[in-house]
């Protein structure tokens, strides 16, 4: 899922998509329901930052740009690892401390949100702490599926799909029509897997609150687990069974 390199299938992608997916709209209701902000993507913050400008809220409008800055960063952050990874050709997957850093975040949202709550200053934290894991997300997902999957937000996927769905009824060679369906049924998968999350994040979030990111980080940590196994064992494979 993560490690594989190459040309990656529909199947690859399918995988990566519906897991990160999952988890972003997790994340996305957890960050709505506790502190009314949206932290998988930044088109709305940049609103809301000409809001405040017009309405002289200099202070706030500047917490808007901290929060795409953070998003930023976890973007940045996330490429400049699995880039340094890949350079030093370490015999670890290239996005396992980025999984891990997102991991990392998420926890620390989890245990300060329950520490300190969800208040002021605290839910700006909060929001900063969530849309740079987002970030890291992003472009892991980005990377790893070579710019075909994006997880975090659904504007671009809708747009995609909306064109994709145009060109079902007027291209007709084989080829091209499977092309096209594969890339509507992955659009769809993202689209309705980041909905499943968010519904059961809010489910969970009824009763688990702030905590319910604690499934979201299970989720990544069993994929690392299984995507290792998996990896392991088809490099045991090809050696005893491939010739050399």
């Amino acid at each position: 899922m993560f490690r594989h390199q190459g040309r990656r299938t529909l199947s690859h992608n399918l995988r990566l998509a519906t897991l990160l997916s999952l988890v972003a709209g997790m994340v996305n209701i957890c960050g709505v329901l506790s502190i009314k902000i949206l932290t998988t993507n930044v088109t709305g913050h940049f609103a809301f930052f000409a809001e405040e400008i017009i309405l002289k809220n200099y202070t706030m409008a500047l917490t808007f740009v901290a929060f795409v800055f953070c998003f930023l960063l976890g973007s940045f952050l996330s490429g400049l690892l699995t880039e340094l990874v890949s350079r030093s050709k370490a015999n670890f997957s290239p996005v396992l401390l980025p999984v891990i850093l997102e991991i990392g975040v998420l926890v620390f949202v989890c245990l300060y949100g329950g520490r300190y709550g969800v208040e002021g200053k605290n839910a700006h934290l909060i929001a900063a702490a969530m849309l740079f894991s987002m970030g890291v997300q992003n472009s892991l997902v980005t990377q790893v599926s070579k710019s075909i999957v994006r997880t975090t937000h659904l504007t671009g996927l809708f747009t995609d799909l909306g064109i994709e769905l145009a060109q079902l009824i007027f291209y007709r060679k084989p080829s091209e029509i499977k092309t096209l369906s594969q890339s509507v049924y992955l659009r769809t998968a993202i689209i309705l897997f980041f909905f499943i999350g968010g519904i059961a994040g809010g489910a969970f979030y009824s009763f688990l609150g702030l905590n319910t990111l604690f499934i979201a980080c299970a989720l990544l940590l069993i994929t690392l687990f299984y995507d290792t196994i998996r990896f392991h064992f088809y490099s045991l494979r090809r050696r005893l069974f491939e010739p050399h």
